[in-house]
């Protein structure tokens, strides 16, 4: 697996050893970015954007967003297995200024009150077996950390069938091998 594209084009990134761990596949990651870059659904831009990466995994999303011009990443992750990988793979491209890590369970802890910045892009790929997501996207909504025109997308299994907050606008669906994204916004 590598970034696909901008300053650190064909990087490679590290992945685990163990199943625990599914990183984004290449084909759903580039595809996710065709369709920001050119949706007339949403308008964000990644360049000078500020991206927050929930369930994190190896970093692949949040490495791509910084690799093609992001101001900021936060990153959340709490999984031992991987959390050296994640810091390895930042730690390669030499931008501290430019990213943060957050060990948090957010499925446990109410950290997400603690954040102050707002997100233009907020990525969640959570376990496939995850049911919580509407609790998530509540979290999200109360704490008003999305940009007005900000959107989230949700990488989930496609035969899931999750139910999503009422307050979660869906904008776009796409299927990629056993991959489904979800692009969406808040009411």
């Amino acid at each position: 697996m590598r970034i696909i594209s901008g300053k650190f084009k064909g990087k490679k990134i590290l992945q685990p050893k163990d199943k625990e761990t599914r990183p984004l596949k290449d084909l759903a990651k580039e595809s996710i970015f065709n369709i920001i870059n050119h949706s007339n659904k949403f308008k964000i831009n990644i360049e000078n954007s500020i991206i927050l990466d929930l369930f994190a995994g190896v970093g692949s999303f949040g490495l791509e967003c910084l690799s093609r011009g992001a101001k900021h990443v936060t990153f959340v992750e709490n999984y031992n297995g991987v959390l050296p990988i994640l810091k390895s793979n930042l730690n390669n491209l030499n931008m501290r200024e430019k990213y943060e890590i957050i060990e948090e369970d957010l499925l446990s802890n109410y950290f997400l009150k603690k954040i102050q910045l707002k997100f233009n892009i907020i990525f969640l790929d959570p376990p496939y077996k995850e049911k919580r997501l509407s609790n998530i996207i509540d979290d999200i909504f109360q704490e008003k950390i999305l940009n007005k025109d900000g959107v989230i997308i949700v990488h989930r299994h496609k035969k899931e069938n999750d139910e999503f907050s009422k307050k979660f606008r869906i904008l776009d669906e796409k299927k990629y091998g056993v991959s489904k994204i979800i692009f969406g916004n808040l009411n």
